[in-house]
């Protein structure tokens, strides 16, 4: 790792993702003037550091904006890339639209590690993305990201082969746990009703990533699974294992968001963004464990594992993995990283880093 790039982020990563989105699509960034908020968390960190480095590397003249509560704390954190970065102190609820023009406008704020209240994240996510769509109107932007979520789509059946963009199903609005679901399908609608006014919208429907700066003190299981090996714990698993998952490795996921925002001749607004390289979370423990070389065991934790018979056949299960052949073929984008690979190359980080 070389602590002197872009947040520390590995320099192989840096120009897989600068090479995923090519030489063309990087000069449409020229001389703009780029607008990102939730730009601090896992996803916004990718997106600053991988703008950071094209920037570098292509002489882009490209002036950075990132909307953050507590700036101070970030730039703590990481004090090399303050004089790449202008700061607006503030929350997007509060957003004051006449504050500043931007030419490129990123809505990658709503972190879901975050844990609100229902009412308030639906809220929260509403209201932000108003304001944002205020804050492109006002200042005649001309581009606009939504980093959406594949939450959208609701429950997904077990036995459902990866999710297209078309599947018309939703999250129940009967369900407090539909917030986060609803509170994005809200937002993708406000998205959509600006582009018929004329803004140049995209959307991408983010689904389970890895990498870098993944947080591994949340609810994300491969986050446990990773922090349990770097402290030579046993793999514990929450619940019985059963979820189907796919996960996207952060340098790709990073180069297919910049794709779909820069690409001038994407046919349809929104694209899911993540792996089709399904497993199960019992899978992925054993992979982690695997991969890493530990010697400690796979356990299940709070949960009574008491039937040879997998309880997919009695409790059905969670399935969540996309299909991201559509995003490929129009933006021309490469297979992604292997999971196994991208669990190596995140363990090592944070073992470099702690």
């Amino acid at each position: 790792m070389d602590h002197g790039s872009p947040l520390a982020l590995p320099c192989c990563d840096l120009q897989r993702c600068f090479d995923i989105v090519g030489t063309p699509r990087w000069q449409r960034l020229a001389g703009q003037r780029v607008f990102i908020t939730g730009g601090t968390g896992f996803v916004g960190k990718w997106l600053l550091g991988t703008l950071i480095r094209a920037n570098e590397i292509m002489d882009l003249g490209c002036r950075i904006t990132v909307l953050s509560r507590n700036p101070g704390a970030f730039l703590r954190d990481w004090p090399l890339i303050h004089q790449q970065i202008s700061w607006l102190a503030g929350d997007m609820c509060h957003l004051d639209y006449r504050s500043n023009q931007y030419d490129v406008i990123i809505h990658a704020a709503t972190d879901v590690a975050k844990q609100l209240p229902a009412d308030q994240l639906f809220f929260s996510i509403l209201e932000g993305t108003r304001r944002i769509l205020d804050l492109a109107r006002h200042g005649q932007a001309s581009r606009l990201l939504l980093v959406s979520s594949g939450a959208v789509y609701g429950q997904l059946p077990g036995d459902m082969q990866p999710v297209p963009e078309t599947y018309p199903g939703a999250p129940s609005p009967l369900l407090s746990q539909s917030a986060y679901g609803e509170g994005k399908r809200a937002a993708e609608w406000l998205v959509a009703q600006a582009a018929s006014e004329g803004l140049v919208c995209r959307i991408a429907r983010l689904f389970s990533t890895v990498g870098p700066h993944f947080p591994l003190d949340q609810h994300f299981a491969i986050g446990n699974f990773i922090a349990d090996a770097l402290s030579n714990q046993k793999i514990s698993i929450n619940g019985d294992g059963t979820s189907v998952r796919s996960y996207l490795y952060a340098a790709d996921m990073a180069g297919w968001l910049w794709s779909i925002l820069l690409e001038d001749t994407t046919p349809q607004p929104v694209y899911n963004v993540g792996s089709e390289q399904s497993i199960s979370i019992l899978g992925l423990a054993h992979l982690v464990r695997e991969t890493i070389g530990s010697m400690q065991s796979v356990e299940f934790k709070n949960y009574q594992y008491k039937s040879r018979i997998s309880p997919l056949r009695t409790m059905g299960t969670c399935y969540y993995v996309p299909d991201c052949s559509v995003v490929r073929r129009d933006l021309n984008l490469p297979n992604p990283l292997d999971l196994s690979e991208a669990i190596i190359r995140t363990f090592y980080w944070y073992k470099s880093v702690l």
